[in-house]
């Protein structure tokens, strides 16, 4: 039987009702939105369209210009927008599917969000974009008729007022790809405005890659932005290019426009995203660029041209030297592809690298939201460490902000020759950490790696341009700056004489036992009384740290434990165990400073 045979009413899913109850019964100042949306997935159906003829030509209309047409018509005084392509067109199950569903998980988010307050109904559209629904905050009502591309298959037609439940059945439609018919509500007869139509092309779709006609004139550019000379793209053109392609309506941080015709022929146009995480509804929603050859889409997201510690960058590359394969549907990994990654990945880290130089404030929220991502690629890209250090920012016990590893090396003293950090939780416990003292007595700077990715990339990132990269808990460090005598200086109050201070080092050992390594006294604190080292040739040293983290079986690791025999409350306990050696508080307060050490370290199991 036909389709036409098997006219059919449905309901919306739950969540669909209420996504539609919030767009027809809220106020919206950008309602043009919709057509936008519209144009958006009729360029979807265009490319679907281009893509199967590549290796079909068993296709309905396969001469059919790939295009968008508008045109405005009265019926019986009440005023329609008309919106069709002739892109891939949809049979009966998949326009049921199609429009008749919506992700779940992406409006029961949206919905959940809206009911907490964290965004209000006026950015549905603008901050999230909701697709072919959003047409009914204009609609008064919508009839789509579509013809697949599939000669067997016929035409169909989808009918809704947008209330809680569609229509199906069979239609006359001989050309292939979809129409959307819009009956225009009566406070929406401004989209009825051939001029009106033109702006709001102009404004959101100037640049798909297909020709959109109203009345059979075309009103937009088409020529693709990144096949422009960057010399002739403005910034609004950028911005307007990328919210249209990922349906972020951030504005991107940086822009990477780059045309090429050595090593390699190359035009690409690339992002830096604003946010790390991407909205429920996004456009985008994997990593991954757009590969194009000769105009025609190849891969909606190749991840095999810039590596991982770059998946955050989206956008478009080109090469009409694109090796594909016999059905033209992948790319065959040879060494043109190794040889256009690389010239890639160079020109986006020149970008990060000018946005660090020209615009530290930006290249800070850089920092903050893609981070971890290019952490990634000290442990995942060992041959790309030398070009990921330069980009790596970190807080610092003399700088305020942020600052790189080059910064700290031009702020070296004479005589230091290797960059010290320290690890821990957060930046207001390694500020306090006593390992800072004999570094700020010698006014010495220390990074601070506060990151959970950094254990884990302190065995990789050993060295940077000749200088070796050193944790200050090393025991045997041996820091500039030292005059004779310095050590010895007395800047609290009189040390323990030895025989005290060695039975205090016993009450330690016989108080904490297995859980420290040694305890003995410390060449270098001034202002605090204790602090955890590590002992020399430690293997793995950070592995106990990793598993806390990642909340695995977690042990305390085995550490030296170094009093400050001049400090106050390190001389009072020694006189105590030789006073009142039975004393209870002992024991506790060998138990507190060793708590506290292992506090200060981030190694404390709570």
């Amino acid at each position: 039987m036909s389709v036409s045979e098997h006219p059919s009413d449905y309901r919306f899913q739950a969540e669909m009702r209420q996504l539609l109850h919030i767009l027809v019964h809220s106020l919206y100042q950008d309602r043009e939105i919709f057509l936008r949306e519209l144009i958006s997935n009729a360029s979807d159906a265009l490319t679907q369209m281009r893509f199967e003829q590549l290796t079909n030509q068993n296709v309905v209309d396969p001469e059919r210009e790939l295009a968008v047409h508008l045109r405005v018509e009265e019926r019986d005084g009440e005023k329609w927008l008309i919106v069709e392509d002739s892109g891939i067109g949809m049979n009966r199950d998949e326009i049921i599917e199609n429009l008749g569903t919506i992700a779940q998980s992406g409006a029961r988010a949206f919905l959940e969000r809206l009911d907490e307050g964290e965004v209000s109904a006026g950015d549905v559209i603008g901050q999230f974009g909701v697709g072919f629904y959003s047409v009914f905050m204009v609609a008064d009502l919508v009839r789509v008729v579509s013809r697949s591309y599939r000669p067997a298959d016929e035409a169909v037609s989808w009918v809704s007022r947008g209330d809680d439940s569609f229509h199906v059945e069979g239609a006359d439609k001989e050309r292939r790809g979809t129409r959307i018919e819009i009956k225009l509500r009566d406070d929406a007869e401004e989209f009825a405005s051939e001029w009106r139509l033109k702006e709001i092309v102009k404004r959101h779709s100037d640049f798909v890659s297909y020709p959109i006609y109203l009345d059979g004139e075309q009103i937009n550019q088409q020529r693709p932005l990144w096949r422009r000379a960057p010399a002739e793209v403005e910034q609004d053109e950028y911005n307007s290019f990328y919210q249209q392609m990922t349906r972020d309506f951030q504005e991107p941080l940086a822009v990477i426009h780059l045309h090429a015709d050595a090593p390699v022929h190359v035009r690409a146009l690339l992002f830096v995203p604003a946010l790390r995480d991407r909205g429920v509804l996004a456009a985008r929603t994997e990593p991954g660029v757009m590969l194009y050859s000769h105009n025609v889409l190849i891969q909606a997201y190749n991840t095999s041209l810039l590596p991982r510690w770059l998946s955050f960058v989206d956008g478009v590359v080109e090469s009409e030297d694109l090796p594909l394969n016999v059905s033209r549907e992948t790319v065959q990994s040879n060494r043109f592809i190794r040889q256009l990654g690389k010239v890639l990945r160079r020109r986006v880290v020149r970008r990060l690298e000018e946005l660090a130089a020209d615009e530290p404030e930006k290249y800070a929220q850089f920092w903050q939201q893609h981070s971890r991502t290019v952490k990634e690629g000290l442990a995942t890209d060992p041959p790309d460490v030398e070009t990921v250090m330069p980009l790596l920012r970190y807080d610092s016990s003399k700088e305020e902000g942020l600052t790189s590893l080059d910064d700290y090396i031009k702020r070296m003293p004479e005589g230091q020759e290797a960059i010290y950090y320290v690890l821990g939780d957060d930046v207001r416990s390694v500020a306090r950490s006593p390992h800072l003292d004999p570094f700020r007595e010698r006014d010495l700077e220390v990074l601070y790696w506060v990151d959970p990715l950094d254990p884990f990339l302190a065995p990789i990132v050993s060295q940077y341009r000749d200088y070796p990269l050193r944790n200050v808990d090393d025991a045997d460090l041996a820091l500039p700056g030292a005059e004779d005598g310095a050590e010895e200086e007395d800047t609290t109050s009189a040390a323990i004489a030895d025989a005290d201070f060695n039975r205090l080092v016993g009450r330690f050992v016989k108080v904490l036992g297995d859980r420290v390594h040694e305890v003995r006294a410390s060449q270098v604190l001034r202002r605090s009384p204790a602090r955890l080292v590590s002992p020399e040739g430690t293997a793995n040293r950070e592995l106990q740290r990793i598993h806390r983290y990642l909340d695995q079986e977690y042990e305390i690791p085995r550490k030296i434990l170094e009093l400050n025999r001049r400090h106050p409350l390190v001389v009072d306990l020694a006189r105590l165990v030789s006073s009142e050696p039975d004393a209870a508080v002992i024991d506790l307060a060998v138990e507190q400073l060793f708590e506290s050490a292992l506090v200060q370290e981030g190694l404390h199991p709570n």
